[in-house]
Parts: C-alpha cells; structure tokens; sequence
C-alpha cells in the first residue's frame, strides 16, 4: 500500500474528527435509531430510515479516516532544514509572470486542501510543479487554458 503525506496538522483534525464520530455523532445516532424504534412499523418510520442512513454514513467516514490514518506519513515541516527549495509542506509565494499578481499557498496533503484557505494538494498540477524547485526559479504549469509561468517568490517552513 502507498503511503499517504499528510502534514501534522492535518493528522491531527482527522483524529479529532475520528474522536467525534466515534464518541458523540455515533451514539448519538444508535440513540435516535432506539427512539424511532419506539414509535412503531419500520417500514413507513421515517425517522429510522434517516438514522439507519446516517448511522450508515458515520460507520463509513469512521473506517474512511481510520484507513487513512493507518497509511498515513505525517510530515513535520518544522524539523526539516529550512531552504529555499519547495517541498512538501511549505508554503510558496508565487508570481504570475504575465499580470505579476502574487499569491501564496501552502503544499498539503489531499484530505488537507482547502482553496479558500489557500492550501493546495500535493497531487495537484501547480504543486507537482513547485516540489523541488527553489527561490527564482520559473516553473511551467499546464492548466486547461493554456501554460501559465510563475516565478517561485518565497518558501517558509512553517
């Protein structure tokens, strides 16, 4: 099985969530399953198909996570050497070079990317791009619209 990067945090906020599945969602959900029992036929109890279905949900994201936790190599950026060379972890200011618009992001795993908090997958074009490349450098991303160069601005290891 391949291994899966995730960086510390993000081991962490799928922890938490396993915790919350596993020790309130779910019981909460074999509770509401009990209380429609209560009210009846099954087979026309709304409510029960609902639980049933969520409690179905809660069982599959709780094997989901525990699967990727398993298969999980979490990276600590904070006990790498810092450097100007991108990696996984990092976070990367780049320069469009055609309209020198800057924008920075940080290179995740793929549970972890999230556009609007400006965290990107280390799967996705413009960061398979960026990994191993170092402050200065011109990378090359192929997008749907055409090749679109920036210029590597900035690495932290935060």
């Amino acid at each position: 099985m391949n291994r899966v990067p995730m960086t510390v945090e993000g081991a962490e906020a799928l922890r938490a969530e396993l915790e919350n599945l596993k020790k309130v969602q779910r019981p909460a959900v074999v509770q509401a399953i009990a209380e429609a029992r209560e009210h009846g036929d099954l087979k026309e109890n709304a409510e029960y198909h609902a639980a049933r279905e969520k409690q179905g949900f809660i069982e599959g994201r709780i094997q989901e996570i525990e699967a990727k936790l398993s298969l999980a190599q979490v990276i600590d950026v904070k006990a790498i050497e810092p450097s100007d060379k991108v990696i996984f972890g990092t976070t990367v200011t780049i320069i469009h070079m055609e309209n020198e618009s800057e924008v920075t992001y940080k290179i995740v795993g793929d549970d972890e990317a999230d556009v609007k908090q400006k965290k990107i997958s280390v799967n996705s074009p413009i960061a398979r791009a960026l990994i191993g490349k170092e402050v200065g450098d011109i990378v090359v991303v192929n997008t749907p619209s055409g090749s679109v160069e920036y210029e590597i601005d900035a690495v932290e290891h935060l």
